[in-house]
């Protein structure tokens, strides 16, 4: 009993570093509005302070994922870190938006360690049997973290502006890098045998692992162009407040929370590759319907809400066994494998969010397009590479 509490104590542990990472683009979406008037720039630009985020964790992802594969996993976690802490913390401090997205893109670099090493981690913990679930299960809080940070990031807002996001993430990251030292012990080491003969390479040939990276990618990233929009659109075109955005996105942490719940029930009865073709399918289509709400001139608030909390639901029963499906994918490289589907996640938002900025202030049709293309690219993956996985 005991070692089993501390295997979920661990897992605990593990999960929030990720959680940070995550958190560090979205627990400052809602400052980016205000961004602009604090650094006399444009909304175009504070965009882009999103965009330096996803593209600097784009490249540590890359990059730790190599070093995990040829070094100690728990030391590079501690670096990654007290190092994402340390930008955080020089950002409350940018004298102009260039420096601030100059600070991003590495706050964004030294926090893709989490993502990277967790699932070896976890799977060191568990059993066989249930370190699929244990994977699954950080795949489905990974996933809810872009719609709950927003959230948080709003609240913090209202008390002292856009600096309070990052004096949170700095001093949560001193905070955990100082726990991990103390416990990183406890953490299993790197599989050297699993992974000395691997490269990305090696992991990109294979059309099964493809399939389930890049559909995931494209699922995931496709609804986060639209959660990195949506605050400059509601508080902009549409005329509402980040009130409404938070709204939207309660909404859609309702129904995420619904879909991730039934996930592995669905899989159970009707087969993983089902489910997760089904929810993909579902989530396209309700963008679809945003898009075409969007382009008849709809701006009503209840409408949109209705139709996110489908888009929610439908990546609520693919998201986990989608992620999972992916890691293993990669045949027990796991520090490559999970650097390649969130590096894929990351890429396509950063890339649909650079590419959505200068359309922000048309309104909503633009972020909408580029969800339904996006996420319908990734329904048209799983069924294209069905016969080849």
């Amino acid at each position: 009993m005991t070692r089993s509490l501390n295997a979920h104590a661990l897992f605990a542990l593990v999960a929030a570093t990720t959680l940070l990472g995550i958190a560090g683009t979205d627990l400052v979406l809602p400052a980016v509005p205000s961004l602009p008037q604090a650094f006399a720039s444009s909304i175009e630009r504070a965009q882009m302070v999103l965009a330096a985020y996803a593209l600097g964790t784009l490249v540590g992802l890359l990059a730790f994922g190599e070093l995990g594969a040829r070094h100690d996993p728990r030391r590079l976690l501690i670096w990654s870190l007290g190092l994402f802490a340390l930008a955080s913390i020089a950002a409350i401090f940018a004298p102009s938006m260039e420096w601030l997205i100059a600070l991003r893109l590495a706050q964004g670099a030294f926090g893709a360690g989490p993502a990277v090493f967790a699932p070896g981690f976890i799977k060191g913990l568990f059993a066989e049997d249930r370190a699929a679930a244990a994977i699954g299960r950080l795949g489905s809080i990974e996933a809810l973290a872009p719609a709950l940070a927003p959230i948080a990031g709003a609240w913090l807002l209202s008390f002292g502006g856009w600096p309070v996001s990052f004096i949170v993430l700095g001093g949560l990251g001193l905070v955990l890098t100082l726990t991990l030292a103390a416990l990183s012990h406890r953490l299993p080491g790197r599989e050297v045998a699993l992974e000395r003969h691997k490269t990305y390479w090696t992991i990109l040939a294979s059309r099964r692992f493809l399939r389930y990276a890049l559909s995931q990618a494209f699922a995931l990233g496709g609804l986060l162009v639209f959660v990195f929009g949506a605050p400059a659109v509601i508080t902009g075109p549409l005329g509402l407040g980040i009130r409404e955005f938070v709204i939207l996105q309660v909404a859609g942490i309702a129904c995420f929370i619904v879909g991730a719940n039934m996930s592995s029930r669905l899989a159970r009865r009707f087969g993983a590759e089902r489910v997760i073709l089904a929810g993909t399918t579902l989530l396209a289509a309700a963008f679809l319907a945003m898009l075409v709400y969007a382009a008849a001139g709809g701006t009503n608030l209840v409408v949109v809400v209705a139709i996110w909390t489908f888009v929610n639901f439908g990546f609520g029963i693919r998201g986990p066994l989608g992620f999972h499906a992916a890691i293993m994918a990669a045949e027990g490289d796991h520090s490559r494998g999970a650097a390649l589907v969130v590096a894929g996640i990351l890429a396509t938002a950063a890339a649909g969010t650079a590419i959505m900025a200068p359309f922000i202030a048309l309104g909503l049709w633009p972020l909408a397009l580029g969800g339904t293309l996006i996420t319908g690219l990734a329904t048209l993956l799983l069924v294209a590479l069905a016969g080849r996985a």
